[in-house]
């Protein structure tokens, strides 16, 4: 039996849709250390999607211990895939003396929140992370944005703004149909959200 078979269908979708534009930009890297860490991004948030799904659509016939650990996993991805956004986009924007330090700090922010989710598992927590993360990246988008009028930037700023929609979704608890809830939505939205990401990052 599948408990959350919409949730389940459409975090797979937003994972397959991810892994592809994964694919795409690993192979558009061309030795960019922007282009790079977003591939990374790009491949952790398919994995936690994959996590998430799994752990949505078929929890009830699990272990506990399964289930445990396929919710480390999940929010651990997550939190992957925001050092590989914060590093790739402070590589893009900014000198290579300061990109170092914003790597630096990402990566103090990813081992912080890896230990922290260790041994707690409020998904408050994940929120909390991946919304610094995009703020940071808008902030730095919406300055090289200013300041060069870069496309890639505009590209990256759309999807942040596409984020901030889906968590507004999914916090709010909108469900459309009793078989399409707050959550499925999200990750329709989030798809759209990749898209622009992907637009961005293959410009940087």
């Amino acid at each position: 039996m599948i408990a959350e078979p919409a949730t389940l269908l459409t975090d797979y979708a937003l994972a397959g849709a991810t892994a592809w534009l994964a694919v795409l930009l690993f192979r558009a890297r061309e030795g960019r250390s922007a282009r790079s860490f977003w591939t990374l991004a790009f491949a952790a948030s398919a994995l936690g999607a994959l996590l998430g799904g799994t752990w949505h659509g078929f929890a009830p016939g699990f272990a506990e211990t399964v289930l445990v650990l396929l919710w480390k996993a999940t929010v651990l991805s997550i939190g992957v895939a925001s050092f590989g956004m914060l590093a790739g986009s402070a590589f893009a924007t900014t000198p290579a003396a300061a990109a170092k330090a914003l790597l630096a700090i990402a990566a103090a922010k990813l081992a912080i929140y890896s230990g922290w989710m260790l041994f707690h598992d409020d998904y408050v927590y994940v929120i909390a992370d991946t919304g610094a993360a995009m703020a940071a990246v808008a902030a730095l988008h919406g300055w090289s944005a200013i300041r060069k009028r870069d496309a890639a930037s505009a590209w990256i700023l759309g999807g942040v703004a596409v984020s901030a929609l889906a968590a507004a979704v999914q916090a709010s608890g909108f469900t459309p149909h009793r078989l399409f809830n707050h959550n499925d939505l999200y990750h329709v939205i989030q798809i759209g959200a990749m898209l622009l990401f992907y637009s961005g990052a293959k410009r940087l």
